[in-house]
């Protein structure tokens, strides 16, 4: 072995000791002693509010990917101070809002989404209708989610659909706000990359 060949992997393990060649220090997505994932303390059971109806209409979804989960945002608009209520929880099956009918999802768990907002005005013209039903957001690049399918609107409420890759944590929230408009507030579903 010659004298270079010894010294390049004790200059590597010198550098990763010193950090040198460490990830961002503002995200470790890496598990230490009791510390979760990201520090991230969700779980996998259902979260929401009683589900009712109201005035809000669901206006776009789009996704993102983040270094700790991949997240999910439904826009909706409606008067000013009203928060939609909503149900978001792993299911066995998605299933189309008023057919009932079986809507099958790519990945190893189903998360359903039920929001208290219909996708149409009150005269039943659509404030948002996916392009392809089937894949609502292009998620082909993403770590945790799968597919995002849309299982329709019914009654005033809602429902899309989230394959993911497992069983894995959630978060889910509102914002207000939305740009341009301060009578808009969107619903977040987060989903880990690991618990």
């Amino acid at each position: 072995m010659t004298r270079r060949s010894r010294i390049l992997p004790l200059l590597a393990g010198v550098a990763l000791g010193a950090g040198l060649i460490a990830g961002p220090a503002h995200a470790s997505p890496t598990r230490y002693g009791d510390e979760p994932f990201c520090g991230q303390v969700w779980g996998s059971l259902a979260e929401g509010q009683e589900l009712s109806t109201s005035a809000s209409v669901v206006t776009d979804v789009r996704a993102g990917r983040h270094v700790c989960f991949d997240r999910l945002v439904i826009d909706l608009r409606g008067p000013a101070g009203a928060t939609p209520t909503y149900d978001v929880r792993y299911v066995p099956a998605l299933a189309a809002q008023g057919s009932g009918a079986e809507i099958p999802l790519r990945g190893g768990a189903t998360l359903r989404i039920l929001v208290g907002a219909a996708a149409y005005d009150q005269q039943y013209q659509p404030t948002y209708l996916p392009a392809d039903q089937g894949e609502v957001v292009d998620v082909a690049a993403f770590e945790t989610f799968r597919q995002v399918a849309w299982a329709g609107s019914f009654e005033g409420q809602t429902s899309l659909g989230i394959g993911t890759r497992a069983r894995l944590p959630f978060r889910v929230f509102t914002l207000a706000g939305e740009p341009g408009s301060d009578r808009a507030f969107r619903l977040v579903v987060d989903v880990g990359h690991l618990w």
